[in-house]
């Protein structure tokens, strides 16, 4: 006995006969007769009673169809309930990402989302090394690269490219002066995050030069890093969007605007390409409509 086989027995009874369950499963009508008579010969009973108008179950017919109709209907509204969520921005949407970039670029879309779809809930976790989108069930974990993507069998679709910039204090530049090329920053105090080991520069005519790193301090948190820029610990490599008001309240002023950094990626990590749910198709268009 097969589940194709019932399937069409049950549509036989559901749609009065062999031509209508034919129409509805869309096979041949012969094919639908021959998924029955196999079925009563893999149980060794009849089914039905067929005559040139009509199809009668039988008592055994009834008895089988009583039993396996509702698993087949079961298994249709589930069908219908999981191509309706294709299309329907509802559900539970589980993000990843690093605490600023949550804070300054999903907040606010997570929350017009929220406002907009009733049906969706949102959360966000926050962290700074990487996560495992599989295991810990995430639809969307956002990650910043440095260079080449992650080596992954994940989806990873490019989001933003944020432009970073040295800023300091007026105070630590009254101390130390302002910079003349990126070769300065060996001399004075600077602030980074765990894993810088160099800056990348490019100036306007295209020259690349590279500048080792000596930090005073580290974090992998940008606020604390603003944090110590504005209190003049010394000298910060931040995304331009993200000091942006301490730079218009004087706080920080930006040094080197010639020589430009090298743009922080980020990315949007997704366990597949193809069926993803509404809920994160919307939430991505969402979030670049945005930038």
């Amino acid at each position: 006995m097969t589940w194709d086989d019932l399937d069409a027995f049950c549509h036989v009874v559901d749609d009065g006969g062999f031509t209508a369950a034919a129409e509805a499963m869309d096979w041949p009508k012969s094919r639908v007769s021959t998924a029955v008579r196999r079925l009563e010969s893999d149980l060794q009973v009849r089914l039905l009673e067929r005559t040139t108008r009509r199809v009668r179950l039988t008592a055994e017919g009834e008895s089988l169809y009583r039993k396996a109709s509702p698993v087949f209907q079961r298994l249709r509204d589930l069908q219908a309930e999981m191509e309706a969520s294709v299309e329907t921005v509802d559900g539970r949407l589980r993000l990843s990402a690093p605490y600023e970039f949550a804070a300054h670029h999903l907040g606010t879309v997570a929350c017009r989302m929220l406002e907009r779809y009733p049906g969706l809930e949102i959360d966000i976790d926050v962290h700074y090394d990487a996560v495992d989108l599989i295991d810990r069930r995430y639809d969307i974990v956002f990650t910043a690269v440095e260079n080449a993507l992650p080596d992954s069998s994940l989806v990873a679709r490019r989001i933003f490219h944020l432009q970073r910039g040295l800023f300091a204090s007026p105070e630590f530049v009254a101390r130390h002066g302002s910079l003349s090329e990126p070769a300065s920053l060996s001399g004075v105090p600077v602030i980074a995050s765990l894993d810088d080991t160099e800056w990348m520069f490019h100036d306007a005519a295209g020259a690349t030069c590279s500048v080792a790193l000596q930090p005073r301090m580290r974090s992998p948190n940008a606020a604390l890093r603003l944090q110590a820029a504005v209190a003049g610990i010394g000298v910060a490599r931040i995304t331009a969007s993200y000091c942006e008001r301490a730079v218009l309240d004087g706080r920080l002023q930006r040094l080197l605007p010639d020589h430009v950094c090298d743009p922080l990626r980020m990315v949007a990590l997704l366990p597949g390409r193809e069926r993803l749910p509404a809920r994160v198709r919307v939430f991505l268009k969402a979030l670049l409509a945005a930038r």
